[in-house]
């Protein structure tokens, strides 16, 4: 009979997973592939640019960036997007799953031709949203910052598929969304892969 282990508190049990994690951790730095899964959060984006600066001050190799995301806070999104920028080395990144809002932020952070995904992955676009509360004139701060930030991913958008401002703004308009093969027309996404081998053609 196989012996499950006891955790007298929920500290041990994260001691446990971490120890488990640890021979994971080292394949994926030695492959030099970091994986952004789930909710972008500040914790993550910590995590995402510590491991992107560690491999690149260990070589200049490119880096594969996966990412699986439904989006998150937006601010994390922009300091692992700027970190790909900062680094040295060529960053490929990979959609799969679902590459959404904070998400896609992420994904175009590089030239459209590193930029990959496989068959089944759909990707989302939309304007940001707030739930900003308080004073009348806080809730009126906060519409100005949240119009600038659309503003700005807008542009970012534009830039990254070469689609006319006009369009993403009336795109992001609304929840957008996009199979594997639309995004690649709309300019998006550079190519979908089907073998790790894809990366390398």
């Amino acid at each position: 009979m196989p012996i499950i282990p006891r955790f007298d508190d929920e500290d041990d049990e994260e001691k446990v997973k971490a120890q488990q994690s640890i021979p994971v951790d080292k394949h994926l730095f030695d492959a030099r592939q970091v994986m952004i899964v789930g909710q972008i959060t500040m914790d993550l984006a910590r995590d995402v640019c510590q491991r992107l600066l560690a491999l690149s001050h260990v070589s200049s190799d490119p880096i594969t960036v996966i990412v699986s995301s439904p989006g998150g806070h937006v601010e994390s999104g922009d300091m692992i997007h700027d970190t790909i920028g900062l680094i040295k080395p060529d960053v490929n990144i990979v959609g799969m799953g679902w590459v959404a809002s904070a998400g896609a932020l992420i994904y175009i952070s590089v030239p459209q031709e590193r930029r990959f995904c496989t068959p089944n992955t759909r990707f989302l676009l939309h304007q940001p949203s707030g739930g900003g509360g308080g004073a009348a004139s806080d809730i009126e701060i906060q519409a100005r910052e949240i119009i600038k930030m659309r503003e700005r991913l807008n542009v970012l958008f534009s830039t990254a598929t070469g689609q006319p401002l006009e369009r993403i703004e009336k795109d992001t308009d609304r929840d957008y969304w996009m199979g594997a093969e639309e995004a690649i027309k709309y300019g998006l996404v550079g190519r979908v892969i089907r073998s790790v081998s894809d990366l390398e053609s």
